[in-house]
């Protein structure tokens, strides 16, 4: 039984057979492209469970290719984990502002990337689902849906990704509480993930860009971490 459908985005040949290779013995579907013109034509035309995308292809690079699976209503919601080789770092948490997932520094091992692959499959479908998951959490004028999967703030919709969605839902839940970034990471993604820190603090910036006047209510705890504002009138 096919575990998922996953689309592999490289312009070295070598390294899509040897993923295509270690993700078929874990039984999954694997699509490859080699630039980022047919990796969206593959994408729209029978969009993925998920895309593994390199930065750096020929035409349209990788964050374009991110930029546009994340425009389009019928890629949106397909988490996409980014490949970065050294000082391209920079490069990957633009590709987290702009929509994707998370990302893994080449040269990476396949045990690594069936992990990530595995936890972003799992959240993206909602079988880790946080201790709340289920109940609609309101604060104030925002209101966090998990069984509709939408944020309303003030009557308008909020667009997020899943990983933006179940980080500010997780947040909202346990509003007024502390969490260290690995807390925040193993809540929303899962324990054997390896994500680093970094990320948790892109996807907290992309949030509070999003929610305008209620991102100031996401707050950092110097030295740990984040945690929501306990009440719409409490100080910080």
């Amino acid at each position: 039984m096919k575990r998922g459908r996953i689309l592999i985005v490289d312009d070295e040949p070598d390294l899509l057979e040897l993923v295509k290779h270690q993700l078929g013995k874990e039984h999954y579907e694997v699509t490859t492209a080699q630039d980022g013109e047919v990796a969206l034509a593959q994408a729209r035309r029978q969009p993925p469970d998920l895309v593994v995308l390199d930065l750096m292809l020929p035409g349209i690079d990788g964050l374009e290719v991110c930029r546009r699976l994340k425009a389009d209503p019928r890629t949106m919601h397909v988490p996409i984990i980014m490949l970065t080789a050294k000082g391209e770092e920079s490069d990957a948490v633009i590709g987290l502002s702009q929509g994707a997932d998370d990302y893994i520094r080449k040269p990476f091992g396949s045990k690594e990337l069936v992990a990530r692959i595995a936890a972003r499959l799992r959240s993206s479908r909602g079988e880790e689902p946080v201790a709340t998951a289920g109940k609609v959490t309101t604060f104030g004028d925002l209101v966090v849906d998990p069984v509709k999967h939408e944020v309303v703030l003030r009557g308008d919709p909020v667009q997020l990704t899943m990983t933006e969605f179940k980080l500010l839902h997780y947040l909202v839940a346990n509003r007024g509480r502390a969490y260290t970034r690995n807390q925040l990471l193993n809540a929303i993604v899962g324990q054997e993930a390896i994500i680093i820190d970094r990320n948790v603090d892109v996807h907290v910036a992309t949030l509070r860009r999003k929610l305008g006047e209620y991102g100031g209510y996401i707050l950092t705890i110097r030295g740990l971490g984040y945690k929501f504002r306990e009440s719409p009138s409490a100080e910080g």
